[in-house]
Order: C-alpha cells, then structure tokens, then sequence
C-alpha cells in the first residue's frame, strides 16, 4: 500500500494532466474524469466517489461546470477534507464553494498562473495565487507547501483582487492573442524582436480551451470593465489615425 497521502483530482484534461504530472511524486494521485481511458503514470482512474472522498481533493474544472461539481461531491467528502479549487478566476469560485460545500471541510483557492505550455520546463519560479476561502492556516499552509515543495513564487491575495488584475493581465492578453490568431497567417520571416516576443505570448495561448477564454473573459467580474476601457482607448487611436 502507498505510504503518500491520497490526492483526489476531478478532472484531468490538460492542467489536470499537469497537476498530476508535479504532484504524484508526493501524492498517490486518483483522478475522476469521464473522458480518461484508463491509468497513467500518474494516476489512477477511479469513480467520483473514491476521488472526492480523498482527504486532499482538488477541483480542476472548468468554471461553467464547477458549480454542477461542487453538488455532485459534496455528499462525497470526508470530515476535514481540504477541497482546493485551480480556476482561472477565484470570486465566483470561492463564493460557490462556501456556499454548496458542507462545513466539515477546509477550502482553499488558487490559481497557477501558468499552463502546460509555460511549465513545458519545469515549475521552479513559476507563479501560483493562493487565496483564503475558509480557514486562513490552510491557505498558509497551502502557500508554504508549493513555495518550499514546488519552488513556484507565491503571491497571497484576495479572492477580489486576484480577479480585479487578473482582468488586465489574462483579460487583454487572451483578447488581443484571439484577435491575432484570427488574423493568421501572419509574416514569419523579416520580423522584429519585438513582434516575436509578442507572438511567443500568443503561442503560449493558442491552444487554450474555450473553457479558459470563457471563464477570464465572462466570469471575472472585473473583465467587461477592463474590456471596454481597452476598446475606448483603441477607438480613440483609430479616431487619431484617421484625422
């Protein structure tokens, strides 16, 4: 029998994948998915029940359908639990959590501010968010772990305020990526530094899911904002270029 605490992991698409991938040396990782054929070298394929019932157990859903998850498992978990969701946004998130999960168990919330595509080399300096949901000891401790474990920098926020600059910071990068990549085939030869720098941000986003975009873009409440100050500021350039 494995002498690592069991981790249930809900979810396993690309950033499940992921999360396995660090995590398992540490953890005897099961994961829930309905779209995962078998074991890996990661983890195990095993029923929403045994997943949720791990004393670890972190939701790696998209936004849309978390709150359809969070009734499935709440049944499901264990008295003391520490239930850690891995969302691109955390308001929405967090306040869903308080409310369907049953108050025996602990909640953290964070945000890994990278993806496959970023930590293709390793997570060492990469960035996590760590916000406090219920219990500020867990999300001390949550934060301690990926700092010392992980070697990821850590930056202790607020649900509010990792989505009031998440808004500007993921919000117009995924924006202006989408307005690029509609504009593909884009010249790839007499190029600029700069240009290339800016092409390398949207490689590192094209093959985000939909999901993704819909939750920074919809579910952030501080987007549309972001959003329509950015398309002010563009129309008063075009307006400039015109006369």
């Amino acid at each position: 029998m494995s002498e690592r605490p069991g981790l249930g992991l809900i979810g396993y698409g690309a950033f499940g994948k992921l999360t396995a991938q660090h995590l398992s040396p540490h953890f005897d990782v099961r994961a829930f998915d309905p779209a995962m054929e078998a074991d890996d070298a990661h983890a195990a394929k095993v029923d929403l029940a045994e997943a949720a019932g791990c004393p670890v157990v972190i939701l790696a859903v998209p936004v849309g359908i978390l709150e359809q998850t969070l009734e499935e498992i709440a049944p499901m978990l264990s008295a003391g639990a520490l239930v850690i969701d891995v969302g691109s946004v955390k308001v929405k998130p967090a306040e869903a959590m308080l409310r369907q999960l049953p108050d025996h168990v602990r909640i953290v919330g964070t945000h890994p501010l990278f993806g496959p595509q970023s930590a293709k080399d390793g997570l060492a300096g990469l960035r996590i968010a760590v916000c406090e949901v219920r219990g500020a000891k867990d999300a001390r401790r949550t934060a301690a772990w990926c700092r010392k474990v992980l070697a990821l920098k850590v930056f202790n926020v607020t649900p509010e305020d990792h989505d009031r600059e998440a808004a500007t910071v993921q919000g117009l990068t995924h924006l202006i990526a989408r307005v690029l990549l509609k504009m593909e085939p884009l010249p790839t030869r007499m190029t600029t530094l700069s240009f290339e720098r800016l092409m390398q941000g949207v490689d590192m986003v094209r093959h985000d899911s939909p999901a993704v975009y819909q939750a920074i873009e919809r579910d952030n409440p501080f987007a549309a904002g972001v959003r329509e100050r950015f398309f002010d500021l563009f129309d008063q350039a075009r307006s400039e270029l015109d006369h």
